[in-house]
C-alpha cells in the first residue's frame, strides 16, 4: 500500500520533543567536537583565533539550546533524576552525544509502549 508522503513542514512538525532533542545533542556534540578537534589546535598549533571566535558562540549557542531542550523534554514524571544527570554530563564530554544513543532508544520504547503503539524504539527515535 503507498502511504501519502508528508510536506517537509508537516513531517518537522510530526516529530516528537525525544526526536528533537535527539537532534540538538548530535548538534551540540558536533559543534563541541569542532571547537576542541579543529578550532583549538588552529588557534593553539597555527595561531590562527577566528576558528575559536567563529565556533565558540556557535557551540555556546547550540549548547543553551540543548540544556533548555532537555529542561523542557524532562519536564514530566517519566524521567527519572538519574536520566537528567545522564543529558547533562553528556553535554560536558566530547563524544557524550553518541553515548546517549541507549537512552533516548529505550526511552522512545517507553513511550511507545504508554501509548500502546506496536511500533519499535527504532521506528520512534531514528
Amino acid at each position: 500500500m503507498i502511504q501519502p508522503s508528508l510536506s517537509p513542514a508537516a513531517s518537522v512538525a510530526l516529530q516528537t520533543p525525544l526526536q528533537w532533542l535527539r537532534r540538538v545533542s548530535w548538534l551540540e556534540g558536533v559543534t563541541l567536537l569542532l571547537l576542541l578537534g579543529v578550532a583549538v589546535p588552529l588557534k593553539r598549533l597555527a595561531g590562527w583565533p577566528q576558528g575559536v571566535s567563529v565556533l565558540g558562540p556557535v557551540h555556546g549557542t547550540a549548547f543553551l539550546l540543548y540544556l533548555g531542550m532537555v529542561l523542557w523534554v524532562t519536564a514530566g514524571p517519566q524521567w527519572t533524576f538519574s536520566e537528567r544527570l545522564q543529558l547533562l554530563v553528556a553535554s560536558l564530554v566530547p563524544f557524550g552525544a553518541w553515548m546517549l544513543g541507549g537512552l533516548f532508544r529505550r526511552k522512545a520504547h517507553e513511550f511507545a509502549c504508554a501509548k500502546g503503539d506496536g511500533h519499535s524504539a527504532r521506528s520512534t527515535i531514528d
